[in-house]
């Protein structure tokens, strides 16, 4: 069973000599760079590093390392399919004993997270490492939504992030990831995102989950929820209809211990006005019925009506009607109940309810964590609902 814990001692676990630590670099500005470079060489001997990178590097400014050519990939906010093959056959030809993948923005990591994510695949048994970030209190919100409760009730991983764009790779976890990356290319479907944290846990590796502190999250070139939305529940649905036959088995989440909520990086308030919110969601509830009555059982679209005629100041998703939501729609998802396009596009009002109803909460002084965790706790104790129409999908319609 794959594993999701904190590594507090790797702070003092240097990387073991003569190893070779690959540090996968995208593209980013020259401060950015150098500020990533001072970071590894502060923590690592150079002879135990090999920097590949897109970009000419600044070789006359670190002497001791070694540098080699990436292959360019196309610009994106996320790692990409072509990322995770380049990085293990760059690793396989230069004998590679882990990888460091870091993503766009990585120069706004500190050193201490660049450290802990390199050494818990060097000097400990993890085989993927994957940080926990620092967002403020209202972002990364799908993430929070849909994206985490999904995967930890699914895969059985406290992994705050599993779309994370930084990753620590054992050589066996990136050639795993190189096999998927490589069937996704095949298929064009180069920018669809990998879910790493699934594939460890199906191969049964060790996670570990590393407190990476804040970092500036790069904003896709055309930041559309229209387009973000589809593209990255869709692939996960996707992930999930693929390993049916693994999360549909009882499992138990791993104990691990939880940080501590710390203060958000701004108060949360009701500036995020979710005014449009609710005004998108009351008018998909007005021309989206007949599309709701095919993806979501009766007593979800019950609920779906009380929330309608609710005011905004009271507006509150409960926790399991979201989970439930969610649920249906990764079932109609891998049924085709309805054009994939148009399904996922029917989630979009739905989860902007969610939202509000989020804003809403944490207004009224809830911590942004704890929030979000007792979401995740809804879709765990949800799980069996999902097992049995997945089994029997036509139990619960009308």
């Amino acid at each position: 069973m794959a594993t999701a814990n904190p590594i507090p001692d790797t702070a003092s676990t240097p990387v073991q000599a003569g190893t070779c630590l690959l540090v996968l670099l995208t593209a980013m500005p020259q401060g950015q760079l150098e500020s990533v470079l001072g970071h590894l060489t502060a923590s690592f001997p150079a002879e135990n590093l090999l920097i590949a990178s897109p970009e000419a590097l600044p070789t006359e400014s670190y002497p001791n390392l070694r540098f080699v050519a990436s292959p360019a990939t196309r610009p994106s906010w996320t790692l990409t399919a072509s990322d995770f093959v380049n990085a293990y056959h760059l690793a396989h030809k230069n004998d590679a004993r882990a990888i460091l993948m870091l993503g766009p923005g990585s120069g706004s990591l500190g050193l201490s997270a660049l450290r802990d994510l390199a050494n818990a695949v060097v000097a400990s048994s993890a085989d993927l490492a994957i940080p926990r970030y620092d967002l403020p209190p209202h972002a990364g919100l799908l993430n929070s939504a849909i994206l985490y409760p999904l995967s930890r009730a699914l895969f059985a991983s406290h992994a705050r992030f599993p779309l994370a764009i930084d990753l620590g790779l054992s050589l066996r976890m990136a050639e795993r990831l190189s096999g998927v990356a490589e069937r996704l290319i095949a298929l064009n479907h180069n920018d669809a995102p990998l879910w790493a944290i699934n594939e460890a846990a199906v191969a049964g590796y060790a996670i570990h989950e590393v407190n990476a502190g804040p970092r500036e999250m790069p904003q896709p070139s055309a930041p559309d929820l229209n387009t973000i939305l589809p593209l990255v529940t869709g692939s996960l649905f996707a992930d999930v209809e693929a390993k049916a036959a693994f999360w549909q088995r009882a499992r138990q989440l791993p104990s691990a211990h939880i940080p501590a909520p710390t203060e958000p990086a701004s108060s949360p308030d009701a500036s995020a006005d979710i005014a449009p919110m609710l005004q998108a969601f009351r008018l998909a509830y007005t021309n989206l019925q007949g599309i709701w009555s095919l993806v979501l059982p009766p007593n979800a679209l019950l609920g779906l009506k009380r929330l309608h005629s609710t005011d905004a100041e009271a507006f509150r998703m409960p926790e399991s009607l979201w989970a439930r939501i969610v649920f249906d729609f990764v079932l109609a998802y891998r049924l085709r109940t309805i054009n994939r396009g148009h399904l996922l596009g029917a989630l979009i009002p739905l989860y902007r309810a969610w939202t509000a109803s989020h804003v809403n909460i944490l207004a009224a002084g809830m911590h942004p964590e704890q929030h979000v965790e007792a979401v995740a706790a809804a879709f765990e104790v949800e799980k069996p609902y999902l097992v049995s129409r997945w089994r029997w999908p036509d139990r619960f319609n009308p």
